[in-house]
């Protein structure tokens, strides 16, 4: 017993052992590229699309905000799951991490975002206020502001003969102004992601 402890205390006591375990060094650490880090501004502008907010996954990630350089989205870390949708969404590149944005010119690849407008004709009581509150209804045709009666068909959508009808739900940009305004919530305004591949 007495000459195993011996053996240990010897061994640990030779100058090798003792630098290389007080002295240890590790290789520093590094990020591999393709490591997903929180999104970073890679100093393009924005142009307040709201598509990275639109797709974030993680409530409270990213915010858009107005700075006196213009837009800027703001990643909240204690928040965003480095998933990495907002750099793949961005159409203008102002955000980047790890190797997103090399992967998706490289496949040429990206989102396609678009609004679909839904009704619901038991709640819907034809007051007309979606079509006088749409704020693209009141650019197309402005009297519609107005009247609350549009004789346009270019405009989103209007009451025609008692029934609400959606002409151009194309044209919505997703402000959801008529959603807002409903008195009994039968308009939904729904967001539609799509990826898709250029040249597929």
């Amino acid at each position: 017993m007495v000459r195993s402890i011996l053996w240990y205390l010897k061994e640990f006591l030779r100058r090798e052992w003792l630098t290389k375990f007080f002295f240890a060094r590790t290789a520093p650490l590094a990020a591999p590229p393709h490591f997903r880090d929180f999104p970073a501004l890679t100093g393009r502008e924005c142009t307040h699309c709201l598509l990275c907010m639109m797709i974030c996954p993680a409530p409270g990630a990213i915010e858009v905000r107005k700075t006196a350089n213009g837009w800027e989205p703001r990643i909240s870390p204690g928040h965003c799951i480095r998933c990495g949708l907002c750099v793949e969404v961005c159409t203008e590149d102002v955000l980047s991490s790890g190797r997103i944005l090399e992967v998706r010119r490289r496949d040429r690849s990206g989102f396609r975002t678009r609004f679909h407008i839904h009704v619901d004709p038991e709640r819907c009581m034809k007051c007309g206020n979606c079509v006088v509150s749409c704020p693209v209804n009141k650019e197309i045709d402005p009297e519609i502001a107005y009247g609350g009666h549009s004789a346009s068909d270019e405009v989103i959508m209007r009451i025609e003969q008692g029934q609400h009808r959606i002409l151009h739900p194309e044209k919505t940009t997703g402000c959801r102004t008529c959603e807002n305004t409903c008195p009994n919530g039968a308009i939904r305004v729904e967001r539609i992601l799509e990826p898709v591949q250029e040249g597929a």
